[in-house]
Parts: structure tokens; sequence; C-alpha cells
């Protein structure tokens, strides 16, 4: 509970009213990130999004980590849920009424059935369950692997990936970074079942970030939601870990309610 209760300087806005409901902790990410045209994210997003972009461009991300420390508020320690691999496919959005930046799942992958299950059923979270690897191979060094269950076609990412070190450049990434644009964001949204936009609250410290360095052998990540990556490098990073609270998850924008029609008195006679 300690990080939570220290640094929110570095929050666009302050801390969602109300209580969390989830805590857990992401350990050895490797952030990979590709710039893409906005117009290909937007026809993607639920009414109520639009598309975040930095420098003319959107970008697309793929996250493999894995986490553990997962804690429901209230409630004891969850059987089954000790720690697991878990991937997402992200991009960067606003909501479009409060302009509130998010981040925007895509997919996400995860080995734990029971995870993926507790994350359709309390933050509308598009999980697949996977069949997943997590190796190290050194103190900062990774061997990754995934490919996703019952899916019509192949979905799979194979990566080996390492930080390297922290550094006072990445330290020092505040607003107008282009790492700030990308990690600092206060909330998570997806799409419900009926289609409409969900967010849930965020909160963390800032990202404790790495420069890092990737082999990414096969990533049938973006190809599966319809997205074409530039025939580029990506922009990479790595973080060793960061606990996260989670809040409950709640429409972006709430539907009106009926209101009474005032009609006009007609004289009668």
């Amino acid at each position: 509970m300690k990080e939570y209760l220290v640094r929110t300087s570095h929050r666009p806005r302050p801390l969602p009213s109300g209580r969390w409901m989830m805590t857990q902790r992401w350990n050895d990410l490797l952030f990979a990130h590709w710039p893409v045209p906005a117009s290909s994210i937007a026809p993607l997003l639920p009414e109520g999004l639009e598309v975040d972009t930095y420098q003319g461009s959107a970008w697309l991300g793929v996250v493999p980590f894995w986490l553990d420390r997962i804690k429901m508020r209230g409630m004891p320690p969850i059987p089954g849920m000790r720690n697991f691999p878990d991937m997402n496919v992200r991009t960067y959005v606003r909501d479009e009424y409060t302009r509130t930046p998010g981040v925007y799942f895509f997919s996400l992958d995860a080995s734990n059935l029971l995870a993926v299950a507790v994350a359709h059923t309390f933050f509308n979270l598009p999980y697949h369950w996977a069949e997943m690897s997590l190796d190290q191979t050194s103190e900062r060094e990774f061997s990754f692997y995934s490919r996703r269950r019952f899916s019509s076609q192949p979905v799979i990412f194979k990566a080996r990936y390492r930080g390297l070190g922290p550094t006072r450049k990445l330290a020092e990434s505040n607003s107008g970074t282009l790492e700030y644009f990308l990690l600092e964001r206060s909330c998570l949204f997806t799409c419900n079942r009926a289609g409409h936009a969900v967010r849930a609250n965020l909160h963390h410290v800032p990202w404790p970030l790495e420069e890092a360095e990737a082999e990414i052998e096969r990533n049938d990540l973006a190809e599966a939601i319809g997205i074409q990556l530039p025939d580029q490098e990506p922009v990479l990073h790595y973080s060793r870990r960061l606990a996260v609270y989670i809040w409950p998850a709640e429409l972006v924008r709430p539907a009106l309610a009926a209101r009474p029609v005032t009609v006009a008195a007609t004289p009668s006679g």
C-alpha cells in the first residue's frame, strides 16, 4: 500500500474518488511501440473515444510481462492467481467528453484462465486465454512466447528482450516527451458488450524506465486486429516492476436518464 500513498504530482489529474478495487504488480515489461496513422486506429475505437497522437502519429504498443501480488479489495488472495505471464496490445486515446488521456486495449492475452474470467467480468477487458511462457535468462534478459488458444487463425508472439539499465534521460522523462505520452496515463479504456466505451481509473508512481533491446521473431498481434505495422524497428523500453491500483469500471458517458417531455397546454372549447 505504501506505493499508492506516495507521489501523485506526475498525474495529469487528481486521484479518482472512491476506493480502488484491485491491485497488482507488473514485472519485467517490454514496451514495443510503433507509430501508425491515426486513420488506421480511429475506425476501431468505440464512440466517445478519439485517437491521441504524438508528433502527428498514433502509436500501437505490444507489452509482454508477468504479474503477481494480485488482490481484490477486502478479499483474501485469490487461489490460483499467484503469478503468470500476460501481454497486451494497446493504443493511446482521449475521452471526447472530459479529454482524459488513457490506454485503450485492443486485446490482452494471459496464461491464467481464472484471471481471464475475472478481467472479463469486472473490467470488460478483451482477454484471451493463451499458451504462454516467460523464461529469465539473466538478471534483465527474458524469452517470451505466446500462442492464443481457440483462435480461428494462429496468433503468436515470440521475442527475446533485455533491459539495459537506468539512464538519466529516462529518469527525467517529463511532460512533452514520448515516454511521458506513452506511459503516464490515468485510466484504461475498453468496450463493453453493448459497444459502449468503458473506463477504469488507474494509479501508479512514475514508470521506472530503462532503454531496451529486443529480437521479435514473430508478431501476429497487430494483424489480428487489422492493423499493418510499419516496416521499421519499434521504440523499445523496459521496466523492472511497478505496483498498479485499479478502480471499478464505469461508462465513459453514462446513458442519459429519461426526462419528462413538456407538452404545451391546448385551450379547450
